[in-house]
Parts: structure tokens; sequence; C-alpha cells
């Protein structure tokens, strides 16, 4: 096999692998992959934006107890 048609051979397969993996878009909002612009003819779903600490509770309770300490330390 000479070189044009080794090129041209590994021109088609590389051809036939994009065609074949599509195309997909990172929709960073809702941290998802879609596959392709036909999503686009499709209603959207509603991703509610998550908290900054996804833990209120925790939080709370490690604000109080740092609270507490300094309050301990001061009164040392």
């Amino acid at each position: 096999m000479n070189t044009a048609g080794r090129k041209g051979l590994i021109l088609l397969a590389g051809l036939g692998l994009a065609l074949l993996s599509g195309c997909q878009t990172y929709v960073m909002e809702a941290g998802i992959n879609v596959p392709s612009g036909g999503y686009l003819r499709h209603t959207p779903q509603y991703f509610p934006p998550s908290d900054p600490f996804s833990l209120p509770k925790e939080l709370r309770s490690l604000e109080d107890a740092a609270k507490k300490a300094a309050d301990d330390q001061r009164q040392q």
C-alpha cells in the first residue's frame, strides 16, 4: 500500500470515528452532558441551584462550637 492510500485510509477511519462518536455539550449549571443539539427540541428539566454548603445543620453546629470555644478561651 502506498503512502497516499495509507493517508486516505487513516483519514477515512478518523472521519468514521468522528461521525460515530457524535458531539456532546456540557451544561455547566446542571452538571450534565447532553448528547447532541437535538436535546433543544425537548422541554427543559429544572435543576434547582444547590446550596454553597450542602449541610447547613452541620455548619451551624460547627459555628456554634467555634463560638463557644472562643468564648471559653476569652474567659480564661
